[in-house]
């Protein structure tokens, strides 16, 4: 099923959260709404089922306006965080529950239901669990059984809000990489609230970002993480590194430092900052002239394949820490000791001026 949301508004009071929001979710994607609490994302996601009501703007269903229409009448399964079991019924009849209380004339028959439930069990992988109760589940089962009780109804659109928020890191890892082999499986066009990015740039086909009730940047997992649209989506995916300065005429002064920012190359003495993620650093030993931010190493801390090293401005820069992350390997090679003067130079950075998307990236 094709869904948009065309010029949603949404107040709480004073508070807006949404605002003026339209956006296309593909037909048989999983699309993920990432941002920080408060961003508006479960408020979207409760309004595209029918369980909130915009102020304004429409929800369109295959190109019809839904906004009317009852949550039973759009044929949404939703999957909260919080599983919404009943604890009183086997595993098997919270499956079956959705088809049992459907209009008589749309029942499916007993045999039927029961081989649909056995048939979703055998999906989600828990067949062997059919007679057990949700509190003698672990929290990744009692999950996977609100998914197959989301889909028992055959739902055009899947809704999940954060599914996997209230399970350790270790079971939600798990747990989202099948559920993305299960939509491989099914193609129901979905839509996930999360607040983890990592868990978004693993599972989904498009990731909204969502800021303060205004969608940032729309885009696949690749695209929004190495092309953010503007700082507060550079902030939000992943660790990154902040370089202040003046840009003038494509070229940020770091008071220290410079670099070429072609793309501002008509900016006249504006402030901007330069943002690199850690593993976009080239690190090497200071010799005398070398190129780059002048730097001390203060800690590293090199486990597995990734060294983590912080390191401190030499020049006198106000910028807090760098932190820069290379191979173990590289860092056994370089030998580095704590106190040692090292040379920084970013492969790939992003300048935005005036805090306006605007980008530059050199390699």
């Amino acid at each position: 099923m094709s869904i948009q949301v065309s010029n949603i508004n949404k107040r709480f009071g004073e508070f807006v959260a949404l605002n003026n929001v339209s956006l296309e979710f593909p037909t048989g994607e999983l699309t993920a709404l990432l941002g920080p609490s408060g961003c508006g994302k479960t408020t979207l996601l409760r309004i595209i089922a029918g369980l909130e009501a915009q102020d304004s703007g429409q929800v369109l269903l295959e190109g019809e306006d839904a906004s009317s229409r009852h949550v039973r009448e759009r044929q949404v399964g939703f999957v909260f965080q919080h599983y919404a079991l009943f604890k009183h019924m086997t595993v098997f009849e919270n499956i079956a529950f959705g088809l049992r209380v459907k209009p008589r004339a749309q029942r499916p028959s007993e045999s039927a239901i029961r081989e649909k439930v056995t048939s979703l069990l055998e999906l989600v992988q828990l067949d062997w669990l059919a007679d057990r109760y949700p509190p003698q589940l672990s929290g990744g089962q009692r999950q996977r059984i609100a998914l197959a009780r989301a889909l028992a109804v055959e739902p055009r659109v899947l809704l999940l809000d954060e599914p996997f928020g209230a399970l350790d890191a270790k079971v939600r890892k798990e747990l989202r990489r099948w559920l993305r082999r299960l939509h491989d499986e099914l193609h129901v066009t979905s839509i996930f609230v999360t607040h983890d990015q990592e868990e978004a740039l693993e599972v989904a086909d498009q990731i909204v970002l969502m800021n303060k009730g205004n969608v940032e940047q729309v885009g696949a997992p690749q695209q929004v993480y190495e092309n953010p649209a503007s700082p507060f989506v550079y902030g939000f995916l992943g660790n990154v590194n902040l370089f202040h300065g003046r840009v003038h005429q494509g070229v940020l002064d770091t008071g220290g430092a410079t670099f070429d920012a072609p793309e501002h190359a008509t900016a006249q003495d504006a402030q901007g900052v330069g943002y690199v993620r850690p593993h976009d650093l080239d690190i090497d030993r200071y010799t005398s002239g070398a190129e780059g931010i002048v730097v001390q190493l203060r800690r590293a801390h090199a486990i597995g394949p990734l060294a983590q090293l912080e390191l401190e401005r030499s020049d006198g820069a106000d910028a807090g820490l760098i932190e820069a992350v290379i191979s173990s390997e590289r860092f056994r090679q370089l030998n580095l000791k704590d106190g040692e003067t090292l040379v920084v130079r970013p492969r790939r950075l992003q300048v935005f001026v005036d805090g306006q998307a605007k980008q530059q990236a050199t390699q």
